[in-house]
């Protein structure tokens, strides 16, 4: 490959890199199952270890932080399993009760715009405008929730899955550190650091602070969504919440919410888009960047391209994990284009580096 032309060496490395993508990804598609048990593990595990690590940097010994995060991450799991989990099954199932009645009141509300539109002289069409988009986006979102219901079936629908994962997501918070030096041993120690360094920060670093602002968005809505008396407040808020997990998703969530609750009240949706909008650009602008910072460094256009990449190849998991991938592969195109591996090779002749274990440290 050395004696070839770099336009060759490039034209032949294109079409294997693409090959050995398509078996990979069909080997992650024929161990669906294991590989969501696997990854729910492991950012369980990524969220844990940020308090672990804020009682280390406190003074406290690992073994003692390890032990209180998991007792109080038990105790917060059965908490919300008795009071929280039953709410939400609640309000899910009356809003599969009420929302036939939602679209009748909706569609009343269309009925007077166009009556409203007629008497103006107006030559449009609201009524069955509006119908086909309200019907086009009703279809999309139950494609859409079948697809994330689908991927929480196939990866906490059976005990043995729940079991793996709890298993698994001890395993990764008492191990976790051994058991990535062992996967990292495997590389140069010039380059496993700077690798580590990146991984860090874009998985780990990404998920945690996601997880954050997600639970301080859904959190303030509930109150506010509470205090405006809007229906299903607990479910609405949680729904938002969940949606900010994913780039851009927050106004996708609130587009959501705020059309479900114009079928029944428009004024009171209007309230509603407007006060989530107005959280969500404090949590955007002020709190955001106290968590995240710049994490990704990413080209809006590049986090599009990766959504979609992400959402094509691995549904809900893939969009999970789209962002803090692409991030990765381009810390890592950085450093290998400015010569950053290389220098660290040429310095190397006359340093002795760490062990994976003291970088890690």
């Amino acid at each position: 490959m050395i004696k070839l032309p770099r336009w060759l060496s490039l034209g032949l490395a294109f079409p294997l890199a693409i090959l050995n993508g398509w078996v990979l990804l069909q080997v992650v598609q024929y161990f669906q199952p294991l590989v969501n048990v696997f990854v729910a593990a492991l950012l369980l595990a990524f969220v844990l270890d940020y308090p672990i690590q804020f009682l280390q940097r406190r003074g406290v010994e690992r073994n003692l932080a390890v032990w209180g995060v998991l007792l109080l991450a038990v105790v917060i799991v059965v908490a919300l399993a008795i009071t929280l989990v039953p709410q939400i099954l609640v309000q899910l199932n009356e809003l599969a009760n009420i929302l036939p009645a939602w679209i009748d009141s909706g569609t009343q509300q269309l009925q007077a715009l166009q009556n409203w539109a007629a008497t103006q002289q107006l030559p449009a069409n609201l009524s069955n405008l509006l119908t086909q988009i309200l019907d086009r986006l009703s279809s999309q979102i139950q494609t859409f929730i079948g697809k994330i219901l689908g991927f929480a079936v196939d990866t906490i629908g059976t005990l043995v899955n729940i079991l793996l994962t709890v298993v698994l997501t001890v395993y990764l918070v008492w191990n976790g550190e051994r058991l990535w030096d062992g996967i990292f041993l495997w590389l140069p120690p010039h380059i496993s650091s700077k690798v580590r360094q990146n991984v860090r920060e874009d998985f780990h670093g990404y998920f945690v602070g996601q997880a954050t602002l997600g639970a301080l968005l859904a959190s303030a809505l509930i109150l506010v969504f509470v205090a405006l008396q809007v229906p299903l407040a607990l479910l609405f808020g949680i729904v938002i919440g969940f949606f900010s997990l994913f780039p851009f998703g927050t106004g996708f969530g609130i587009a959501i919410v705020s059309l479900l609750i114009a079928l029944q009240d428009f004024w009171l949706a209007v309230e509603v888009l407007i006060v989530a909008v107005a959280i969500d650009q404090i949590n955007s602008n002020f709190i955001a960047p106290r968590i995240l910072g710049n994490l990704t460094g990413l080209n809006p256009v590049w986090v599009v391209i990766s959504l979609l990449v992400g959402a094509k190849l691995g549904g809900v998991l893939g969009l999970l994990i789209a962002i803090p991938m692409a991030s990765f592969i381009k810390d890592i195109t950085d450093i290998w284009r400015a010569g950053g591996f290389s220098n660290v090779i040429l310095s190397s002749e006359n340093k002795q580096y760490p062990s994976p274990v003291e970088v890690s440290e």
